[in-house]
């Protein structure tokens, strides 16, 4: 099977999976119906167009950075008639950065990725107002299964993060594990569900199935430093060239 995977970075992203009414919540990682969604709209996919493939693929989410939830008190007015719109609280995952992936056919997961490289509306992370902060292209699809590729995926977090979760552990490499969620395979069992399989993404009638969900962890990692195979540079004056003193001494005895 391929895998195909995508960096979610951002200063605010949003994963609602039960937001209703005045209390728009977000999950602590994204949802499987948010990101297959961002996935259809970089296709250009109309709202009620089929979803049964991208439902098809396996989903995981792989937490290098939590970040911190966010509680927005929301006021509005109408555009029109002025009049006060309903206080609202809105949730959202401040500084938080996911490495997402969906496993399937390699074809349509090849499709998907031409299409993030040159979206047909633009993507955000959960909400309109969450737009991404990195480019969401990791390279093409890989092979493998999803939670191998998932675990073997470069460590995204920022460096400040990094350098705070070494502290925490007691030194530099020694970093805390990172949380996976994958879709549990046929079969198996799962450690919780969620509701968020998207069927349908038509606004006269949003429709979303259950999946299973099984948990692990894993160790970042380690980040690829483009710089490790260059040679360090030299203290000190730089070597003389040569002839370089003979040159010197000449140009003395000449202008005396």
């Amino acid at each position: 099977m391929s895998v195909l995977l995508l960096r979610l970075a951002g200063p605010l992203q949003a994963w609602g999976s039960a937001s209703r009414f005045a209390r728009r919540g977000t999950e602590n990682a994204p949802t499987k119906s948010g990101v297959l969604g961002l996935l259809a709209a970089a296709q250009g996919r109309p709202r009620d167009a089929d979803l049964s493939d991208l439902a098809a693929l396996r989903f995981g989410v792989r937490i290098d950075q939590p970040g911190s939830r966010l509680r927005d008190y929301h006021t509005a007015h109408h555009a029109d008639s002025g009049k006060s719109m309903p206080v609202s609280e809105r949730f959202y995952l401040a500084d938080a950065v996911f490495v997402a992936g969906v496993e399937g056919d390699a074809d349509l997961l090849g499709r998907l990725h031409r299409a993030v490289l040159e979206p047909q509306f633009l993507p955000y992370l959960g909400r309109r107002s969450c737009p991404p902060s990195r480019p969401l292209d990791m390279g093409g699809p890989a092979e493998g299964t999803l939670e191998e590729v998932l675990r073997n995926a470069e460590w995204q977090a920022s460096d400040w993060h990094a350098r705070q979760a070494a502290g925490q552990r007691g030194g530099p490499g020694d970093h805390a594990s990172l949380e996976l969620l994958t879709d549990c395979p046929p079969g198996g069992t799962p450690e919780f569900s969620v509701r968020d399989t998207p069927l349908s993404f038509d606004p006269r009638h949003r429709r979303y199935g259950p999946r299973g969900v099984r948990t692990g962890r894993t160790a970042p990692p380690p980040s690829h430093d483009p710089t490790a195979a260059l040679a360090p540079v030299p203290s000190g004056p730089p070597p003389a060239r040569p002839g370089g003193d003979a040159q010197a001494a000449d140009t003395s005895s000449r202008t005396t």
